[in-house]
């Protein structure tokens, strides 16, 4: 989540809360959070802007970022002391030392770190982004295409949902990983700049061998694909209605959750799949958005509450679901997951335990396990923007230590594989049908647990494919390259 203002408080539980609710997590306001609350919150007062003449040091950074952390990080006794700025050569590797307590028990799993003010709010306000516009994926030694965004050149060359790719550069992927592991792969893909090209070899859905060389663009994220983003299926006569969300951290996504659930109204559906298996979270203020767009029956009723360290405990809020002229009245409600849904879609389905209790159920896999968001912190004169982890969301009934993953805390859980022979929204793909029988009331497999297989499976699980140099959009959207 993230939560926003100049320094700016951008609270995300990166998959999370009113502050910004996200893979990562922070909430912004203005021009630069992810997830700023509509109606307040968190704004402490503005890091001081560095005269003209100061000298962005890597010294002067990482005081900067030390002083912002003693002050705002939500766990104070998990920081580490004594730590020797003089020791690392990034702002990064410093920031990962001071947090290393709260990582080795699983609170802060890189959640903390530095990024681009001018790049985050493109992304933030536009969706603004450079690359193929591909989600990857990879199982073993093969590597695939979980998701293609409309209007990169990936999609336009070929590379879809159920793609695999073969080669980069003539070098075969199973190669690559045999060699350097996943991240091999991610570094033959190069960095996600405008103009970088590569030649790719892959089968494509209907299993013919391709070739084409992909040069890397600018692009906007869609938050709702066009192709598949909002459906209306009929399940033996029953009307679901069918929302694939891939981020919440693009703004306009806003009007598109609106536009979604009038359609879901003039359909007159109150059963409803939310697909989140890639999303990583964003803005606090879309879930709680969503969260409102759902729960017409719950106005006035607690949403979710935002909880800082003690010392900041006068910032703490309230979010209650509002009344939107979108809304629907929700009865039953399948939420599909994997181990790229954390923050601000976590916040989401969290919320709704206390309300919906068995009418709820996680589907597909364990989520990632970010109950905690960020606030962004900006030091304009050098781009500077430190998301730090600040605060924990909790539901109507105080549950949101969700560490492990939502599987333990969930009412209902049903596990299903992401079928990528079935385009995304396809009734008959594995966890969108797994999600219509559970609203159907028909029984399913649970999930085994956080990050357990099933013990019949005969291959390691798929996983995301992470960049090996993140930039905003990849720390949001995981997968994409």
């Amino acid at each position: 989540m993230k939560s926003g203002r100049r320094w700016r408080m951008v609270v995300a539980l990166l998959a999370s809360a009113s502050l910004a609710a996200c893979g990562g997590g922070s909430g912004g306001g203005g021009s630069g959070g992810t997830g700023s609350p509509p109606s307040g919150g968190f704004n402490p007062a503005p890091s001081p802007t560095p005269p003209p003449t100061a000298q962005c040091s890597l010294a002067e950074r990482q005081s900067w970022v030390k002083a912002q952390i003693d002050q705002y990080y939500l766990f104070p006794e998990l920081v580490a002391q004594g730590v020797n700025p003089a020791a690392f050569t990034t702002v990064q590797d410093y920031i990962d030392a001071l947090v290393a307590p709260a990582r080795a028990q699983g609170r802060d799993r890189f959640f903390t770190y530095i990024t681009s003010i001018a790049e985050e709010n493109a992304l933030i306000n536009t969706g603004s982004n450079a690359g193929f516009g591909i989600r990857l994926s990879y199982q073993g030694t093969r590597v695939f295409v979980s998701e293609a965004f409309e209007g990169a050149p990936g999609l336009a060359a070929g590379l879809d949902r159920g793609t695999e790719l073969l080669a980069i550069n003539g070098t075969s992927v199973a190669s690559l990983i045999a060699e350097g592991g996943p991240a091999a792969v991610s570094r033959a893909l190069g960095p996600s700049d405008p103009g970088v090209t590569r030649s790719l070899r892959f089968t494509d859905a209907s299993g013919v061998v391709r070739e084409a060389s992909v040069t890397k663009a600018d692009y906007a994220l869609d938050p709702v694909s066009d192709r598949y983003g909002v459906r209306i299926l009929d399940d033996g006569g029953t009307r679901v209605g069918y929302l694939n969300l891939r981020t919440f951290i693009v703004r306009r996504g806003d009007d598109e959750l609106r536009a979604a659930f009038r359609q879901f109204q003039a359909a007159g559906v109150t059963q409803i799949i939310l697909d989140f298996r890639y999303n990583g979270g964003g803005l606090v203020s879309q879930a709680e958005l969503l969260g409102s767009l759902l729960g017409r029956n719950y106005v006035g009723q607690v949403f979710s509450r935002t909880e800082f360290r003690p010392s900041l405990a006068s910032e703490n809020r309230v979010a209650l679901f509002r009344a939107e002229a979108e809304a629907i009245g929700v009865t039953r409600l399948a939420v599909i997951g994997t181990e790229g849904t954390a923050s601000a879609s976590e916040q989401v389905a969290n919320a709704f335990i206390p309300l919906l209790g068995s009418n709820l159920a996680l589907v597909g896999a364990n989520t990632s396990g970010k109950p905690v968001g960020q606030i962004a912190l900006d030091r304009a004169a050098c781009d500077d923007r430190l998301r730090v982890v600040a605060f924990r969301t909790v539901n109507a009934a105080g549950q949101g230590d969700y560490y492990n993953g939502l599987a333990r805390v969930m009412p209902n859980t049903c596990r299903a594989a992401d079928d990528l022979s079935r385009p995304l929204g396809d009734p008959q793909e594995a966890s969108t049908r797994a999600a219509l029988d559970f609203l159907a009331g028909r029984s399913c497999t649970p999930i085994a647990g956080e990050g357990v297989q099933a013990p019949q499976a005969a291959q390691p699980e798929r996983a995301l494919l992470r960049s090996f140099t993140d930039n905003a959009a990849q720390r949001e959207v995981p997968g994409l390259f």
